[in-house]
């Protein structure tokens, strides 16, 4: 006698499901080595994105750092050019300061031809000065000062009986500074010193 079909389908249902060959039992049976290995790829890809992110980072500050030296730079530099601007000028200006300076003290200040004379190259040299110091010039004038390599120019050493060595006993010309910076320095006489008297004999 012929089994139902009832009874056929149940046949089937326990033979696919006890069936070890069956494709359904293999994937009960065992894991997929590819989704076992997915978290640990994607855990390596989110580790390089983020070494990527900080070294993308850490190059954006140093970009930024280097423009604000670069910009700070800048600025010192126009700020630099803008206060020396007049050095060459200032320094071309100095020999006529000098030739005023001569001319007042050759003038016979009691002689009464050449007195207005007089007064107007001190007029003219006065006004002269006044428009150095409003543009950042000044007078370096070290009598009786210590020598100074930085802004002096020491022409000659001479002994003197008094003053120390090192002294400036003359100057022979006037230094300048624009803005701080040397122009032109003071042409002076130095002191050697009192001789030592106790070396003798």
């Amino acid at each position: 006698m012929k089994p139902g079909r009832g009874e056929a389908a149940v046949t089937t249902e326990d033979q696919t499901s006890t069936d070890p060959e069956s494709p359904a039992g293999a994937r009960d049976d065992g894991a997929d080595p590819a989704a076992a290995t997915e978290p640990e790829a994607l855990q390596r890809r989110i580790d390089e994105l983020q070494q990527a992110l900080d070294s993308a980072r850490d190059q954006s500050l140093r970009t930024a750092a280097e423009m604000q030296n670069l910009r700070r730079r800048a600025e010192r530099d126009v700020e630099t050019a803008h206060k020396y601007a007049l050095e060459k000028f200032v320094a071309a200006l100095l020999p006529v300061v000098d030739n005023l300076e001569r001319a007042l003290a050759a003038i016979d200040s009691d002689n009464e031809a050449v007195r207005p004379l007089g007064e107007g190259v001190e007029l003219t040299h006065k006004s002269l000065l006044d428009v150095l110091r409003q543009h950042g010039v000044q007078i370096v004038d070290p009598a009786a000062q210590g020598f100074d390599p930085a802004l002096h120019q020491a022409v000659a050493m001479v002994p003197h009986p008094e003053l120390p060595a090192n002294q400036v006993v003359e100057v022979l010309q006037k230094g300048y500074t624009l803005n701080e910076r040397l122009v032109r320095p003071a042409m002076v006489v130095v002191s050697q010193g009192v001789p030592d008297a106790g070396g003798q004999g």
